[in-house]
């Protein structure tokens, strides 16, 4: 490979088509034609040596050597946005597209909040926001397919903290949060104020699981215990979950913030669960090689600056914070 003979624009496309996995789609993010692309990764292979990308059904593939380079590639490129663009990013002129990944829980309560912050800004911003489908959202911040991930995950932070050293990943808390156990307000165990452990497990209960384990959290904590409870549905939303719980004789554990946008707060009721449960820390996790985007950075000064206190509560007992981002339950 020549690098004194490499045409930079070929990067510009290799570090899209990586991020979209897709011709046409990294071709219309490059405002050129797919024909146009083509030919580049054709040219590009040429300069490698090698195949970089695998054509397949639904778009196209890294190969391993491709992997091994993109870090680079992505880092060079971002050194050279910080040399000969602005060093000022004014969200009321210049326009950007962020993609943030969060459970419907968590977007719930933030995206009226950011829309807030962005309205008052007189923003030109575009947010795209997509359901966290994974305990550990590293690997879409690794792929550059999404900017910031917001939610609670206590697994990543474990690692990260465990480390002891500057990783490839940061994680800023933002707010605090609980889980309560919620039911209808006709329910049997609504009489009573406090819910106990045999009750609770005597219930039957509508799980939220979006990460794909066999048992979520409280049956963790059950099993801790010795105890078990009757899942008879489980689903990938919480606000599923509160939608069944408000019109069956179903419990479910969500984030207590959550309650007040679930749209059935009037219907249902909260109690504190019988068990102990981990503690939310809601927080930002973004890849480094963003520190020094500009724009990337206001964004987080935006969520850091988010007051959940603003959002109306429909059920005096719940508390305001951010609810969880990505834990089943």
């Amino acid at each position: 490979m020549n690098f004194r003979t490499l045409d930079l624009n070929l990067l510009r496309v290799f570090d899209t088509v990586m991020v979209e996995r897709n011709v046409t789609r990294a071709a219309a993010q490059l405002a050129m034609s797919q024909p146009a692309v083509s030919n580049a990764l054709r040219r590009l292979r040429e300069v490698v040596g090698e195949d970089l990308f695998v054509p397949g059904r639904n778009g196209v593939t890294p190969t391993p050597h491709a992997g091994s380079l993109w870090p680079a590639v992505r880092d060079a490129l971002a050194r050279l946005r910080d040399v000969f663009e602005p060093q000022d990013f004014d969200p009321r002129q210049d326009e950007h597209l962020f993609t943030l990944l969060m459970t419907d829980a968590t977007a719930a309560v933030v995206v009226p909040l950011l829309l807030a912050a962005l309205q008052r800004q007189q923003s030109r911003v575009e947010l795209r926001v997509e359901p966290l489908t994974s305990r550990d959202p590293r690997q879409p911040l690794e792929r550059g397919s999404a900017d910031i991930a917001v939610g609670f995950f206590p697994d990543v932070e474990r690692q990260l903290a465990a480390s002891g050293v500057l990783g490839d990943f940061a994680h800023d808390v933002l707010h605090e949060c609980e889980y309560v156990c919620i039911m209808r307000r006709g329910h049997s165990l609504a009489a009573s104020p406090q819910l106990t452990l045999d009750d609770y497990c005597a219930a039957a209960h509508a799980r939220v699981n979006f990460a794909g384990r066999p048992n979520g959290f409280v049956d963790e904590s059950l099993s801790r215990l010795g105890r078990t409870r009757r899942v008879v549905l489980t689903v990938n939303q919480f606000a599923t979950a509160a939608a069944a719980v408000s019109q069956s004789n179903l419990l479910s554990v969500v984030p207590r913030s959550f309650v007040a946008v679930s749209g059935v707060a009037d219907q249902v009721v909260i109690r504190t669960p019988p068990i102990d449960l981990p503690r939310i820390e809601v927080g930002m996790l973004w890849h480094r090689r963003r520190e020094r985007d500009i724009a990337h950075r206001w964004l987080r000064r935006t969520l850091a600056n988010l007051e959940p206190e603003a959002t109306a509560s429909a059920e005096p007992s719940v508390a305001h914070g951010l609810p969880a981002g990505h834990q089943s339950s």
